[in-house]
């Protein structure tokens, strides 16, 4: 294979949600740069939906994001075998082929390469699967998740199925969470958006031990569900699955070293995702905003940037990793509905906080106190350490 030489200011691994955002973030605040974003599927952002609050993206967050909303809603329900509830805060979602559509408009073609995969890199030269190497004064890698075999906890799986109606839903509002269905591989609940009066989207989710996910089988589930509600689907219009690591703990230094090399890093690639919920996007919003603000962006100051940062997501996310162990170790399978049911019924206000990142130290002992929601000795023992602990993590029987 001939090789070829491109060089650039900044080269940036990986298009997905992170990647995509970092070279946005950049654009608006240093339009003179030549930046390189290299995805190795067709499209940028790959085939998802994401959501958010809107309390969890400020005004610069939003305005990098303009354009990418294709739903939004003033509040939302969530549902257990107690009660239902409708909260009152606005929820948005973007979709990926909207996120490929905005990013190629701002960045332009010739700064996007698809179908091409990298294969190795440093903090400032890539080689790309075509032949391509890349020479640039800064790489950053938001490849995804490379090697979690350091952390644990457990995992969150999912299926995702759009639908075109034959008749209306009649939902005014998203379901983020009904967990009334039946409790199947660990905490699962089915999550509803509807995006126009006879098109929903509908996801099945759990809250698993192990990363294996039977697609045939939650498709039924989804089917099923969709039935039991009086839907009537028209046509499937996509489909998309996942499989995301809920972290209760483990050695950050052994995870970072596995991750790369002194390379900066962006994303989940970066560990930089809510803990307890997965959820990717406000972290992915502030990295790509402060990245955007560095002077120096060469790759060894990338580099120290994206440790730092990451580092210091780690030690923040120290109370939402004992919710995640609490979670795991401390509630049976079966059970686990039952945290969640809990939190669900506390302040409005401290629901917001919490998915915001912006949890208090009230709230961190008000999500504690009161009457468990599973057995008092065994939570304890989560809490202070000597008794059951989650389990390490792996990436075997994960589809990529």
């Amino acid at each position: 294979m001939v090789m070829s030489v491109r060089h650039c200011d900044i080269a940036i691994l990986g298009g997905g949600l992170a990647g995509g955002l970092v070279a946005l973030a950049l654009r608006q605040a240093r339009p003179e740069l030549d930046l390189v974003l290299v995805e190795q599927g067709e499209t940028i952002g790959g085939n998802h939906v994401w959501s958010f609050f809107g309390t969890d993206v400020n005004k610069a967050g939003r305005e990098l994001l303009d354009g990418m909303v294709v739903a939004a809603w003033p509040e939302y329900t969530v549902r257990f075998p107690r009660y239902e509830r409708r909260l009152k805060t606005s929820y948005y979602s973007i979709s990926s082929h909207r996120f490929d559509k905005v990013v190629r408009q701002r960045l332009g073609e010739a700064s996007i390469m698809t179908g091409v995969r990298a294969l190795a890199c440093s903090s400032t030269n890539a080689t790309l699967s075509d032949g391509t190497r890349l020479e640039a004064k800064g790489v950053i890698d938001a490849r995804g998740l490379r090697n979690v075999t350091d952390l644990t906890g457990g995992w969150q799986k999912f299926v995702g199925r759009r639908f075109r109606l034959s008749t209306p839903h009649g939902l005014e509002a998203p379901i983020v969470k009904d967990a009334t269905v039946e409790q199947i591989d660990g905490y699962r609940f089915v999550y509803s958006l509807p995006f126009t009066a006879d098109e929903i989207f509908v996801e099945d989710t759990y809250y698993s031990d192990g990363p294996a996910l039977d697609a045939d089988a939650i498709r039924a589930r989804i089917d099923a569900y969709v039935a039991a509600k009086g839907w009537h689907v028209a046509e499937v219009l996509e489909e998309e699955q996942g499989v995301l690591p809920v972290v209760a703990g483990g050695n950050f230094d052994a995870f970072w070293r596995a991750s790369g090399g002194p390379v900066a890093r962006a994303g989940v690639r970066a560990g930089l995702f809510q803990a307890v919920t997965s959820y990717s996007l406000p972290d992915a919003v502030k990295y790509a905003l402060a990245l955007a603000r560095q002077q120096d962006l060469s790759g060894e100051a990338l580099a120290q940037f994206s440790e730092y940062w990451a580092r210091e997501h780690w030690a923040q996310s120290a109370y939402l990793r004992q919710l995640s162990a609490l979670l795991f170790a401390g509630a049976e399978p079966d059970k686990r509905y039952r945290v969640l049911e809990r939190f669900y019924s506390l302040r409005h206000g401290l629901i917001e906080r919490f998915y915001a990142g912006k949890t208090t130290v009230f709230d961190k002992a008000r999500i504690l106190a009161g009457k468990p929601p599973l057995p008092i000795t065994r939570a304890l023992g989560v809490l202070t350490g000597l008794g059951a602990r989650p389990k390490p993590l792996t990436l075997a029987g994960t589809p990529r």
